[in-house]
């Protein structure tokens, strides 16, 4: 192994550590705000990690060792650019992705469910909800005596942990109930 193979995969070495502390300190914008926001860290670690691992390997296989620091910064950064060009638009592609909002109580209105434990007029039960797709339990009141079992219909929030239900109409309700 040449010198030149030695400092490649030195280069490309750093690039993966500064990549690791990038993801793990979640700081992925090197903070200058007239670059733009493709020049991130991850961005930029990936062009220099592909230059430093693309060059030792075209050092490597050059022969003779007069030519091998040049060979290897030209593979590197034939190989740099695309892979700098792809984590930009990783990196940007996860900065903008949309994601749901956070569910409140007044989400829950609509929402279809199915009694734990009964309830009747003026006491409190249990009913078991799906809200943004996740199972959850709620404290429940209702107007009118719900068995176990009976699927029910939110009508309103009493309180973030506490909703008014009512027997869901025949269309809400599942085969089998």
């Amino acid at each position: 192994m040449g010198l030149a193979t030695l400092i490649f995969l030195s280069i490309g070495g750093f690039s993966l550590v500064v990549l690791a502390l990038s993801f793990l300190g979640s700081h992925l914008h090197l903070g200058h705000g007239d670059i733009g926001s493709s020049l991130t860290l991850p961005a930029v670690s990936g062009f220099v990690g592909a230059f430093g691992f693309a060059g030792a390997i075209a050092a490597e296989l050059t022969p003779g060792r007069s030519l091998d620091g040049l060979v290897g910064s030209g593979a590197g950064v034939l190989a740099a650019v695309p892979v700098g060009y792809l984590a930009a638009r990783l990196t940007r592609a996860a900065q903008r992705m949309g994601t749901d909002p956070t569910p409140t109580s007044s989400a829950l209105v609509g929402s279809v469910g199915v009694v734990l434990t009964a309830t009747r007029p003026g006491r409190y039960g249990e009913v078991r909800l799906t809200v943004a797709g996740q199972s959850m339990k709620f404290n429940a009141q209702s107007e009118e005596p719900l068995a176990v079992g009976t699927s029910v219909l939110v009508i309103d929030t009493v309180s973030p942990s506490c909703v008014l239900v009512q027997p869901t109409p025949q269309f809400f309700q599942k085969d089998g109930q």
